[in-house]
């Protein structure tokens, strides 16, 4: 590693705990997981600012300190088996995969997902099942799940993904309309029920139906 690599990925990591990031474990993972790679084109050289950027098919990638900060709210631990809604550019997949025993990421965009698998290859990040489908109906078929997160904003926690989780399960996932400021909720799934925990205010892209023109 250069000088300037040490103090860019020092950079990085003082950005997350500044805002919040303080577990010791998902500071170790973003450590670990390089999101250069993961932003292309002409914002890559933006990679290690603590920003949102555009990536292909009318999305983005989540600044890395809200990544941080909903990983640190599943609160994963290595035996989990893990959802994820949105795989976007895989940065978000890969760092669970640094936490979990294994997770599975959706997207509705066949692109998405064929990019982020060739991150995850090359990087050698095994514990990731990658697929296209219609994320809001979950994965069924690998169902229940220890921790559920979504990338996209729902008007409400949809109700295939509650009951996917398991009990005593966690889904962090933000809520509220997609042209306004949303919040961040994080979702117990209980004996009797599911708690409701309100985080912190967000913003990201809507949570849509089907699958999307690539």
């Amino acid at each position: 590693m250069t000088p300037e690599e040490a103090e860019r990925k020092m950079q990085f990591l003082y950005a997350l705990r500044s805002r919040g990031v303080t577990d010791a474990r998902v500071l170790g993972a973003m450590e670990r997981i390089d999101r250069g790679p993961f932003v292309r084109g002409l914002f890559a050289e933006r990679a290690y600012e603590d920003m949102p950027l555009p990536i292909a098919c009318g999305q983005t990638i989540s600044q890395p300190s809200i990544v941080g900060i909903m990983t640190q709210a599943l609160n994963v631990q290595p035996r989990h088996k893990v959802l994820e809604i949105g795989t976007g550019s895989g940065y978000q997949a890969a760092i669970l995969a640094q936490l979990a025993r294994r997770v599975y990421t959706v997207d509705r965009y066949k692109r998405l997902v064929a990019e982020a698998q060739t991150i995850f290859t090359a990087q050698d990040i095994t514990n990731i099942t990658a697929f296209t489908a219609d994320g809001s109906f979950g994965f069924p078929e690998q169902a229940p799940f220890d921790r559920i997160l979504l990338t996209a904003a729902a008007e409400d926690p949809p109700g295939p993904l509650m009951a996917q989780l398991r009990v005593g399960g966690i889904m962090v996932l933000p809520v509220g309309q997609s042209d306004a400021v949303q919040s961040l909720i994080r979702v117990t799934r209980t004996e009797d029920g599911y708690d409701y925990e309100e985080l912190r205010a967000v913003r990201f892209v809507p949570l849509l139906e089907g699958l999307g023109a690539d």
